[in-house]
């Protein structure tokens, strides 16, 4: 008889139960595995509260799964032994969030003489709502704890649904609200602990032989974390970096792999499109496990339009976990170049299929100057590595007390060799801007308009600064400068650049009149 010490822990005692009833399968020993992970996660985009058992929420595990974007290929390798022609395998320990459409079973030994005639995938998993439904109008027996005593019912389980409703042998039904144990009769067949792929097989040569399963999973994914540390340069438009690059890895695939061969693919992959299911994740932050830098690290290499970074040494990825390895040895003294940005108008402006005649459209004015670094990802600095995407974190040193404080963060997206590097970290606080327009006018029966726009740069550091202005000729696209104070760059149809450097303690202004013709 199959007896539960109580509802909390009665689905612990259905897990002792089950793991004791043998099961044919595949032999795990010399078993290799072998892991691609694609990047699909947004660098910074899965949050830390993702789900852990024993979690009480509304939502499922597979639910909360569901917030990890990536997926992988699993290929293990087991020895199997064939005791006849056709034989039922069966393959437990894969991942529960398997795409059962994308499993391949190939025989090492055999490749020609074996085939696979039925495929299946079980993961009809046992749970205590799961052993209550089997036992729907079965027979069961209830404990219930009144005072210092134990009270027995044993009746015909009818419902589950706010309560047990027991059927009685005298006709009559008895409501139980409360219980401290549930005893089965036995434990009813079909339900498993774990996903398993079962294959009715056909071997020329029985025997023992060495097969490859291949499959796709979900609930898994890489990014790449950068930690920075920046270092005033010999002036305020200079700077020296120390980049240092993490793979983070977040398996919730629902299996464990162990001394696995991890390989990672960096690029744009297309699939086709698939309904995804939103779910908030809830929950609490999970520990991450710090791999130890060694010197089998990564090795990257062009593989297709991609990249791929293969880690030299067997790495475990358990599930529920998030684990952390380094993806290459720390660039020193990375040289870089501080880069102020006063963009007046504050937030990209839309570009109508009209020309704009409103005077007021645009003449909000954002005062603050953003900084950024900006460096080549070149070797004859110390780079030159295809770069994958990801979110970096800058931090700078304080020489008070060597502790290093945070500065700003930004994502990258992936970044081949020899391109630059552009880190958005902030605000500055000693610079300011100031956007106005001066004169406005428009002649609609002669299809012209034009505008006059003045710009102040303030500097109030004790030194000179760089800064560049950015203007967007947002109102039409047939434009012409007629008039300027200093000099600028075309950067696109619509985008111009004022490089100027504004002395400390002081002020620069610009002034620039565009006509537009339509």
């Amino acid at each position: 008889m199959f007896t539960g010490l109580n509802r909390s822990a009665m689905f612990s005692s259905i897990l002792v139960v089950l793991f004791c009833i043998p099961v044919a399968r595949a032999d795990q020993a010399g078993e290799s595995t072998a892991l691609t992970i694609y990047s699909t996660a947004q660098p910074g985009g899965v949050p830390p509260e993702i789900y852990q058992p024993g979690m009480q929420t509304r939502y499922s595990p597979s639910q909360y799964r569901q917030v990890i974007p990536g997926y992988a290929i699993v290929k293990q390798d087991r020895t199997i032994p064939f005791d006849q022609q056709r034989s039922t395998v069966r393959f437990t320990d894969v991942a529960a969030q398997i795409d059962p459409t994308t499993v391949t079973f190939v025989s090492l030994s055999d490749p020609e003489g074996t085939h696979v005639l039925e495929q299946n995938f079980e993961f009809d998993l046992v749970s205590t709502e799961k052993l209550m439904e089997r036992y729907l109008d079965r027979e069961i027996t209830v404990e219930q704890i009144q005072g210092d005593k134990i009270a027995t019912v044993t009746g015909t389980l009818l419902s589950t649904s706010g309560g047990l409703l027991l059927g009685m042998e005298d006709g009559g039904v008895q409501v139980i609200n409360g219980y401290a144990n549930v005893r089965f009769p036995e434990l009813p067949g079909g339900l498993i602990t774990k996903p398993t792929l079962v294959w009715d097989v056909f071997t020329a040569k029985p025997g023992q032989q060495k097969v490859r399963v291949t499959y796709e999973t979900k609930a898994i994914t890489w990014w790449t974390d950068y930690n920075i540390v920046f270092t005033e340069g010999k002036d305020a438009n200079s700077g020296l970096l120390d980049v240092g690059a993490w793979v983070s890895i977040i398996n919730q695939s629902g299996a464990g792999y162990t001394d696995a061969k991890l390989k990672l693919v960096a690029g744009d992959v297309h699939r086709a499109p698939q309904p995804q299911a939103h779910y908030r994740a809830k929950g609490r932050r999970m520990d991450i496990a710090m791999a130890e830098a060694a010197p089998s690290g990564f090795e990257e290499k062009e593989f297709f339009e991609y990249h791929l970074y293969t880690l030299g040494r067997p790495t475990t990825l358990t599930d529920n976990s998030t684990k952390q390895i380094e993806l290459f040895p720390s660039a020193r003294n990375v040289p870089c170049e501080k880069v102020l940005v006063y963009y007046g108008l504050g937030s990209a402006y839309r570009y109508y299929g009209s020309p704009i005649s409103d005077r007021n459209y645009g003449v909000q004015s954002n005062k603050k100057v953003d900084i950024y670094l900006r460096f080549k990802n070149e070797e004859e600095i110390g780079m030159g590595m295809p770069l994958p995407s990801g979110r970096i974190r800058v931090s700078q040193r304080d020489p008070a007390d060597d502790s290093l404080e945070f500065i700003g963060e930004d994502k990258i997206d992936h970044t081949p060799k020899d391109e630059e590097v552009l880190i958005k970290l902030g605000s500055a606080f000693d610079v300011v801007g100031e956007r106005t327009q001066i004169n406005f006018s428009v002649d609609k029966r002669r299809d012209w308009m034009e505008e006059t726009i003045e710009i102040k740069i303030r500097n109030h550091k004790d030194e000179s600064v760089r800064v560049i202005v950015k203007e967007n000729l947002y109102r039409w696209s047939n434009w012409k400068i007629t008039e300027k104070s200093h000099d600028y760059r075309k950067i696109d149809a619509r985008t111009i650049h004022f490089p100027i450097e504004v002395k400390k303690d002081g002020e620069v202004t610009i002034q620039y009149t565009v006509h537009y013709t339509w």
